[in-house]
């Protein structure tokens, strides 16, 4: 009887996920009706059209009429025996969103793959780069399953920790990598095994010329959060030269912005393992950089452009820096983050980037300048035509999957980028720097069927793209929310992107109920 049930679904074109009415499809053939196309080539919005899919392919993008004006049916492409119509009429298609810096999850957080994909999906992202995480042969398998869409998932692209190994990726043996030669054999047997990257933190100049080399040469992409313990030697400068296509954060930029000095001016008894420490003192080093379009910050930015290196800000998982209470009180926190999570925030001496030991108006104030200087780098970056991407690393520092990446939306926005720049960033600079651009990135046709669509227009306000929705006061004086991700649409597979995070919040739900567990504020009782 299984079986038999398989091939109905199969002939009527209908991938299974069991009883969760989440999805539907793929179907040979899928036409998204009288949508406005908001495109990722910062091209200004045009509707309604009707968008064609057919085999996961889009094959037509035809321009059905003019805004207020009824649609003719004898203008409109015909709709296939078998064929899925998707009426959408008033909303807004936008190309799905690239998370560039996207963990699944993590063991100390508590939060599994399924909880993090659907947060993921939930708001509109339907392709991501993980730099790194629980080991290269776990993410791999995840990235079969999301390929052969057996779970609900965003398609990976999974970068080994360099230097990394696990149980299934074990070149040297469990050796630490001490030679240039030992680097090369590590970055190629990473290669064979079938990952698409290396996510670096630093190491040795010798070693870290010859890896990104080795990887450069194998036409491998890289990325790296350029650590306080090796970067005195080696910034992002000396990263990009040596082939590196893309950096994390901000680490390693200021650094190479120095012009009276070789080291950060770190106080004398500061301490790595502290975490109020190092992020403290990350908070006063862009002052200690280059100004802004003075000769050296030019000379910088402008080689960085030349070498086509891929800026990957990540602004939003340091929010918390320059206003604590904020991120702690997003609204979002009670309903959408896993006890466990919220747990792993608490401030703490052991869990990364909980450094809250002593954190007050002082430290805020320095990261508020910190922020104005490195916006400025980024969105003068964007402006002289250098690839800007939006990534969120979420699951750390009070910032939420999905939600964290609307949120580096809307801080992109306060650097200076313009709404549809924004989208760019969120779409085609993705796909491009992962070499992804001729699938995805753009509605294009011949380009895959990867859509995010909303009922609002996330141009007038991003905040439409939050699972939570944005308030609004309606004519007749109520307040209601509006928005949020209506479908996201990956593989020609139509997501019910609010069922999905219904579906989070059902998981939330049951495990505070479990444990009894209540998100309470930092130090109450």
């Amino acid at each position: 009887m299984k079986k038999l049930l398989s091939v109905l679904i199969l002939l009527c074109g209908i991938h299974a996920f069991g009883q969760d009415n989440l999805s539907e499809g793929p179907f040979q053939q899928l036409i998204i009706r009288g949508v406005t196309l908001i495109n990722g080539n910062g091209a200004p919005p045009r509707g309604p059209v009707d968008i064609v899919v057919e085999n996961n392919r889009i094959v037509n993008i035809q321009v059905v009429g003019y805004p207020g004006v009824k649609i003719k049916d004898s203008d409109r492409p015909q709709l296939k025996a078998g064929g899925k119509e998707l009426d959408c009429e008033g909303m807004y298609l936008l190309p799905g969103f690239v998370d560039m810096h996207g963990h699944i999850g993590g063991v100390a957080q508590g939060a599994d793959s399924d909880y993090v994909f659907k947060l993921w999906m939930g708001h509109g992202i339907t392709t991501i780069r993980e730099p790194a995480g629980r080991g290269i042969d776990w993410t791999l398998d995840l990235k079969r399953k999301s390929e052969k869409n057996e779970i609900i998932a965003p398609r990976i692209q999974a970068y080994t920790a360099f230097g990394q190994t696990t149980s299934g990726f074990n070149p040297l043996n469990d050796a630490p990598i001490s030679t240039p030669e030992q680097a090369r054999e590590w970055v190629r047997a990473n290669a064979k095994l079938g990952a698409d990257g290396i996510k670096f933190f630093g190491a040795p100049p010798e070693i870290m010329a010859a890896a990104l080399d080795e990887n450069k040469k194998l036409g491998l992409r890289s990325a790296c959060h350029h650590a306080q313990v090796d970067v005195a030697r080696w910034n992002v400068l000396h990263s990009a030269r040596a082939g590196l296509t893309s950096m994390e954060h901000w680490y390693g930029l200021p650094e190479a912005l120095f012009n009276d000095r070789t080291v950060q001016d770190y106080p004398l008894d500061y301490n790595y393992q502290n975490e109020q420490h190092r992020f403290e003192e990350a908070g006063r080093l862009w002052k200690q950089a280059a100004k802004p379009f003075s000769e050296h910050w030019n000379k910088v930015m402008d080689e960085l452009i030349a070498l086509d290196f891929t800026l990957d800000p990540t602004f939003n998982i340091y929010e918390a820096s320059r206003d604590l209470q904020r991120a702690r009180r997003a609204e979002w926190h009670e309903e959408y983050t896993l006890p466990t999570l919220w747990s792993f925030y608490m401030p703490s001496r052991i869990s990364h980037g909980s450094y809250w030991h002593d954190w007050g108006t002082e430290q805020e104030v320095a990261w508020r300048e910190n922020y104005n200087l490195w916006m400025t780098f980024v969105n003068e970056y964007k402006n002289r035509g250098g690839r800007v991407t939006t990534g969120s690393d979420s699951g750390f520092i009070y910032q939420l999957y999905g939600f964290a990446y609307i949120r580096e939306m809307e801080l992109l926005r306060e650097a200076g980028f313009h709404p549809l720049e924004i989208i760019r960033s969120a779409t085609l600079n993705g796909a491009e720097a992962l070499g992804m651009a001729d699938d995805i990135g753009t509605v294009e046709i011949g380009k895959l069927a990867d859509f995010a669509i909303v009922a609002e227009n996330p141009l007038k306000n991003l905040k439409v793209l939050y699972g939570t929705g944005a308030i609004k006061l309606n004519e007749n004086n109520e307040v209601v929310r509006v928005g949020g991700v209506s479908y996201t649409i990956k593989d020609g597979i139509i997501y019910d992107a609010k069922a999905l995070l219904q579906d989070v919040k059902k998981t939330v739900q049951q495990q505070k109920q479990k444990l009894n567990y209540k998100i309470k504020q930092p130090g109450s009782e």
